[in-house]
């Protein structure tokens, strides 16, 4: 196995019998959605998974994961992957687009498993990764000039159709290069602008899981 491999298996086995699971978007919680449906299979757990997008929707139902929704259920582990995680366990998140239903879903877990890569791990978040910003497509360009002063903003553009990216629930996405020293106050002052949905800074408390000299580690926010 390689590290996100391992990972993600790990993560799976966090999981217990009669939970339910919020299941994350991303190359790594995807071995945790195939490790899931291979114990539901094996070893007849019975969990329900809500996903974060449709791209986690298709592999639960792909995994065999019996799915459910916010509405029915809530949620006693969401496992979901992080662009950068800092040393309070502050996260950058949403490079595949998917952060307000990710927000939304891992914010209201009972428990918040982080699954990363070592390199993900940095001291100051925008290192390497943008602020990702759900936007209404009517308010992109308020929003825009009204990010300015934050940082460089990017209205990412699809290289596979001409114009913008189009998240799950029909939205456009604008990168913040920035450096994000103050993350609780860059994610409250973002949210109180017209027109975002929300942003990919995350301040809820979580552990984060990675892989470091072959060995599982796992940090919990204090």
């Amino acid at each position: 196995m390689d590290d996100k491999e391992s990972i993600g298996v790990y993560a799976a086995s966090l999981i217990k019998d009669g939970q339910i699971v919020g299941l994350g978007t991303g190359s790594t919680t995807a071995f945790t959605i195939k490790e899931l449906g291979r114990r539901i299979q094996n070893e007849g757990i019975k969990v329900y998974g809500i996903p974060t997008s449709f791209q986690a929707k298709l592999l639960s139902i792909e995994s065999k994961i019996p799915i459910t929704s916010l509405d029915e259920h809530d949620i006693d582990i969401a496992i979901d992957g992080a662009d950068e995680v800092n040393p309070k366990l502050h996260l950058l998140k949403g490079r595949g687009g998917a952060l307000l239903q990710e927000k939304i879903i891992d914010y209201n877990a009972k428990r918040f498993v982080v699954v990363c890569e070592e390199r993900k791990l940095v001291e100051t978040l925008g290192k390497s990764f943008p602020v990702t910003i759900e936007v209404f497509p009517m308010a992109y360009k308020k929003v825009y000039t009204s990010i300015l002063h934050l940082g460089r903003p990017v209205l990412r553009i699809d290289d596979r159709k001409d114009g913008p990216v189009i998240t799950d629930n029909g939205n456009f996405i604008i990168d913040l290069y920035t450096s994000v020293t103050d993350p609780k106050l860059m994610e409250n002052e973002l949210n109180d602008i017209p027109g975002i949905f929300e942003n990919g800074i995350f301040t809820c408390k979580c552990e984060a899981v990675f892989m470091k000299k072959g060995k599982v580690e796992v940090i919990k926010s204090k």
